[in-house]
């Protein structure tokens, strides 16, 4: 009868699970690409930058972080498109797991000044001089995933006009 009783409670939940949806508030992408020849890229960023007038956006994430994933899904919306075509050159850089010690690419942060990497993504908005312009906020962005999209737009957007110090 106990058997009986949890076997039926059991089938409840499972069909209640079924019921929600599994689709994320956010859409994802997977753009890092650990084989990449990551310095080249970011070169590469810099030339497009100092021809078009625009700024590089250089995100450092993995396809194994739902956040990294989230923010590079965000940047290929229209919505996100539009905004970096005008105003950056995006460059994606895989980074690894840091956290646990076994990143890659790392020398690219210390490149403008990120000594530490405390989780994935980092979003680095640079001049096409390379002066990092977001210094304080390159590393906070571990949440993308839990942002709002016009948060995370008004943040780009505001990033993109910030005045060069």
């Amino acid at each position: 009868m106990i058997r009986t009783s949890i076997a039926g409670l059991l089938a409840l939940t499972l069909a209640a699970c079924a019921m929600v949806p599994l689709t994320s508030a956010h859409p994802e992408a997977r753009l890092y690409a650990p084989e990449a020849n990551a310095m080249a890229d970011v070169d590469a960023a810099f030339a497009r930058a100092a021809a078009s007038g625009k700024r590089v956006l250089l995100v450092m994430g993995g396809n194994w972080c739902h956040d990294s994933r989230a923010l590079a899904g965000w940047l290929e919306t229209p919505r996100f498109a539009a905004l970096t075509a005008q105003a950056y050159e995006v460059v994606y850089v895989d980074v690894g797991v840091p956290q646990t010690g076994k990143g890659r690419n790392l020398d690219i942060a210390r490149r403008f000044g990120l000594d530490d990497m405390p989780g994935t993504p980092a979003l680095l908005v640079l001049t096409a001089e390379g002066t990092l312009l977001n210094r304080d906020t390159a590393t906070s962005w571990r949440n993308a995933a839990s942002r709002s999209e016009d948060a995370i737009y008004a943040d780009l957007a505001a990033l993109a006009e910030t005045p060069v110090p």
